[in-house]
């Protein structure tokens, strides 16, 4: 069922610039929801389906972006190669990271990761040699896939799109492999996974360190598909985002947190009318989806969806069972 999901969102994706080329709403917009979808998708691994929060993921956002951009504005080095770099540095201190924080456990372990933030952020402001500091860094250049410059929108939609898809479908792949089974047992007990000799802390470290790569990576794209980038762009408002993305869809499903993704973004393109009233729209209509769906739009929906199919189902069962019963007689 998975797979075959993975499939029509592929399609879907695909289809979308065919249907409607030269688009604003499917280029533009896309490439942002395609980004989130990649964000959303990585953290919903550390949330959904590992059950620890982080309230500073634009953190490692912001790693991925300006490792990227320093790299090919000040020392002239390619562009997946600087984008290779930031992984590397990202996982290395997502992993001297989590060795300390994630010895927490619940609003403990999320007032950690804000304050991470919260430094990250600092940073980025105060070391203007470089990064700019408040005032961003600027002239990053397009990037380069063996000879194939990305430089307009249509290229970028492509670009996004592949990352995004591959993102699903490493998520997908992970959560159904020994590391996600072990990440959901120790999500429902740390101390009865640990009991079925699962090492807790080993698979939290692991996921901690692959959420911050799908951040990093998708902060390098970010930085070369809009050129500049500035520490606003990686503020605690963005962490808190995220994690209403993944919440909004639904929690441990990773086609929830695309959809969350994709839903909040296109919220924020429907309400730019209504830029005064954004913020009080955006959190009422948050408020509906918890009251009415509790378990997040996505996940609601479709088990809506099939346990209506299955009532109907039982009930076709039964009306054949009393037509059987009724010929015998």
């Amino acid at each position: 069922m998975r797979l075959t999901g993975f499939f029509i969102f592929a399609a879907s994706v695909a289809l979308l610039p065919v249907l409607f080329p030269d688009n604003y709403f499917v280029t533009v917009v896309g490439i942002a929801a395609g980004l989130h979808v990649i964000l959303a998708v990585g953290l919903n691994l550390l949330i959904g389906y590992a059950g620890q929060i982080s309230l500073g993921h634009a953190a490692f956002f912001g790693m991925g972006a300006y490792a990227s951009a320093i790299l090919t504005t000040r020392f002239d080095w390619p562009g997946l190669l600087a984008m290779l770099v930031g992984l590397l540095v990202t996982g290395t201190i997502a992993w001297l990271l989590a060795q300390p924080i994630l010895r927490l456990r619940g609003h403990y372990l999320a007032m950690a990761t804000l304050g991470f933030g919260v430094i990250v952020h600092v940073i980025l402001v105060q070391a203007t040699h470089w990064t700019g500091g408040p005032d961003g860094l600027g002239e990053i250049p397009a990037l380069s896939l063996l000879g194939w410059i990305v430089d307009d929108d249509q290229r970028w939609y492509g670009v996004i799109a592949a990352a995004m898809l591959l993102s699903i479908w490493l998520s997908l792949n992970l959560v159904d492999s020994r590391i996600g089974r072990a990440l959901r047992a120790v999500r429902g007990s740390e101390f009865a996974a640990e009991m079925m000799g699962i090492d807790a802390t080993r698979a939290k470290t692991q996921i901690f360190v692959v959420s911050a790569l799908f951040a990093a990576f998708a902060g390098s794209l970010f930085a070369h598909q809009q050129a500049f980038i500035s520490p606003d762009s990686f503020s605690l408002m963005i962490s808190v985002e995220l994690v209403t993305m993944v919440v909004l869809g639904g929690i441990a499903s990773t086609f929830g947190a695309a959809c969350g993704a994709i839903a909040l973004t296109l919220l924020h393109e429907s309400l730019v009318v209504f830029e005064d009233y954004e913020l009080l729209i955006h959190g009422a209509l948050l408020m509906a989806v918890m009251i009415f769906l509790p378990q997040g739009l996505f996940v609601g929906l479709t088990q809506g969806v099939r346990r209506r199919w299955i009532s109907r189902i039982a009930s076709r069962q039964d009306m054949k069972g009393e037509r059987n019963s009724t010929v015998q007689q």
